[in-house]
């Protein structure tokens, strides 16, 4: 017999743990908007980090958002090799128009990855450790009103972590509030339950900071040598814990057409977050475009660069950083 909405909710669970797999996978410029005229600048960091800021031109001492990317190799405009939509870059040019100064960049992977040398070491830490740079950076200058921190997906975690001094606000895009390893745990439960028991056991060990080959091989792309010890280091935090440790506002937003991140787990950064106020944007998806259609066309808007972000999010965050 069949149960109606019952395939419709297993191709969808499929979809998101399909998308979990994914997870391992000096020049100036001026743009004219219709009302403030945007200075572009490409800056290096460090020897790591490269990226582009963007400044309103009509104010004298904007604040500045850092805009943090999600999982897998992205760059500072969002995209990676075979999903290309320029999210990051449309978010900090949308914000940077309305009067918002803009940092984004590629994630140190990139820079690897381009140079041929990627480092089998790397790490979820490592990614904190570049944000809290950047932060650190833009402080020193001295050029800006005040730093704010937007992570998406993943970087919603890395935020959380850099957000803890001299930043003062965090803001949250389809943010988890769970650790990866239940996150995944979930997902297989709901798609091939019978991989649970196997694929915790395996969890467990690599939060004790080991390795171990004792893994279902169907899920070969999570448990990996290779991502094992990127792995280790990720589930140790615990986003509910983190965000009840900061201290600046918070803006927690979520879209209700989300195929990854579920609005129940905005709620719960939301509960969690000592100055955490939340916003489910209707309609909007994990990577910030309006769907008004079924979750075909939601999974396919991934690498739809013509697609406009959500105008309410940027509404959003402009009103809550100015």
């Amino acid at each position: 017999m069949k149960v109606p909405g019952y395939t419709k909710n297993i191709k969808s669970n499929y979809m998101r743990l399909q998308f979990l797999t994914f997870l391992f996978l000096g020049l100036t410029s001026t743009i004219f908007s219709q009302e403030i005229v945007v200075i572009a600048e490409d800056i290096s960091i460090n020897s790591i980090i490269d990226g582009t800021l963007l400044t309103p031109s009509a104010t004298e001492k904007p604040s500045l958002a850092i805009l943090i990317g999600d999982s897998g190799p992205t760059d500072r405009n969002g995209n990676q090799n075979f999903q290309k939509n320029n999210v990051l870059k449309k978010l900090a040019e949308d914000l940077t128009s309305n009067g918002v100064a803009t940092f984004r960049y590629d994630k140190r992977i990139v820079k690897q990855i381009r140079k041929g040398k990627v480092d089998k070491n790397i790490s979820f830490d490592n990614f904190v450790t570049d944000a809290v740079s950047i932060v650190n950076y833009f402080n020193e200058k001295g050029t800006f009103k005040n730093i704010y921190i937007i992570g998406h997906g993943q970087g919603s975690l890395v935020g959380m972590l850099a957000s803890k001094e001299h930043v003062a606000g965090f803001i949250s895009i389809a943010g988890s509030g769970k650790s990866i390893d239940q996150v995944i745990l979930e997902q297989i439960n709901l798609t091939v339950p019978g991989l649970t028991e196997e694929s915790e056991v395996a969890f467990q060990i690599l939060k004790e900071g080991k390795t171990t080959t004792n893994y279902p091989p169907a899920l070969e792309s999570i448990f990996s040598i290779e991502n094992q010890a990127f792995m280790s280091s990720w589930i140790q935090y615990n986003p509910e814990e983190m965000i009840s440790e900061l201290n600046a506002p918070t803006l927690i937003i979520n879209g209700t057409k989300d195929l990854q991140v579920s609005a129940e787990e905005a709620q719960l950064l939301s509960n969690a977050s000592k100055n955490g106020t939340l916003l489910l944007i209707k309609d909007m998806n994990h990577v910030m475009f309006p769907i008004l259609g079924d979750d075909l066309e939601n999974s396919k808007s991934y690498n739809e660069s013509f697609r406009k972000i959500s105008p309410e999010l940027v509404t959003a965050i402009v009103a809550f950083i100015k």
